[in-house]
């Protein structure tokens, strides 16, 4: 079982839980995800890593309320225990693996919106900790929405924009970030976009416009985070990805954000997923026993 030390609302139906996870604590690096169940029968959730300490042997998740199991999720408190807590799944961010000289002479910029903003902040921080620090747009709905300003502010220099005006900057994610690059004199080589895949596919489209290589972290539906069922499937390119094992990190200019979208909302429906496997054919990598083969 793994012990929950904290957990605390960030906002409406946003929450914020510190497990005890020494193994994946001790593994895990910016960029990977954890799945968890809440008991035997519980629903394979998966999440990504939003901080870590490896000294706590502790791991950070943020989610939203969503479906059935997240609700009951956030009735969890500090004390209760995760039946599951298996990580870390995904490669790392591919910064992590740059030599840091080469790194620090790159302008990073991240985009972070909504939930998204999460698993930008392992990202941000390890920079920070190797002397780069790299500037983050944060965008919300609203300024009740806006989750751990704090705590990016500390490790970058942080944009704060709402869609309805209501705090920082004001409207989309791309109209900040093409204030900065066209109007202030900003310049980026690299830039990492995290948050619904409308933003994303919005973030990618004006950075290759600006010809800014772009990096965006799919979060499709996932059942087993192993690349055996299939149901994260993406097309990148003229390539078939897993974003469980091939990701969750890619290329954004070569992702088809579109099919992403559909397929998602296809596999909201018991008719969709059939439908998918009718199109698509068995996509398992092997018999995957979490979604009962029919996924």
């Amino acid at each position: 079982m793994y012990k929950i030390l904290k957990a605390e609302t960030l906002a409406a139906k946003i929450h914020l839980m510190v497990v005890h996870a020494p193994r994946v604590a001790s593994h895990c690096q910016p960029g990977q995800f954890i799945i968890v169940k809440l008991d035997e029968k519980g629903e394979r959730i998966p999440l990504t890593i939003c901080d870590y300490d490896r000294e706590e042997g502790t791991i950070t998740i943020v989610f939203q309320e969503i479906g059935v199991s997240t609700i009951k999720m956030a009735e969890l408190k500090a004390g209760d225990s995760f039946r599951d807590f298996v990580g870390p799944l995904g490669c790392p961010s591919e910064f992590v693996h740059e030599d840091i000289e080469e790194l620090k002479k790159k302008k990073m910029v991240f985009v972070a919106g909504g939930v998204g903003t999460a698993p930008v902040y392992p990202q941000v921080k390890w920079l920070h900790e190797h002397g780069i620090t790299a500037d983050v747009i944060l965008g919300s709905k609203t300024k009740d929405m806006v989750i751990l300003e704090k705590e990016l502010g500390e490790v970058s220099n942080l944009y704060v924009t709402t869609d309805d005006g209501s705090y920082g900057r004001s409207g989309m994610v791309t109209k900040t970030l093409e204030d900065l690059v066209t109007n202030e004199g900003k310049h980026y080589d690299v830039c990492v976009a995290i948050g619904p895949m409308i933003m994303m596919k919005f973030v990618c489209l004006l950075t290759k416009k600006l010809g800014i290589h772009t990096i965006v972290s799919m979060n499709p539906i996932m059942v087993d985070g192993t690349g055996m069922c299939g149901a994260c499937r993406l097309q990148v390119g003229d390539e078939i990805k897993f974003a469980c094992v091939d990701g969750p990190e890619f290329d954004g200019h070569l992702v088809d954000f579109d099919q992403a979208m559909k397929r998602s909302q296809m596999y909201k429906t018991e008719e969709g997923r059939a439908l998918l496997k009718l199109q698509e054919g068995d996509t398992h990598h092997g018999g995957c026993g979490h979604c009962g083969g029919d996924e």
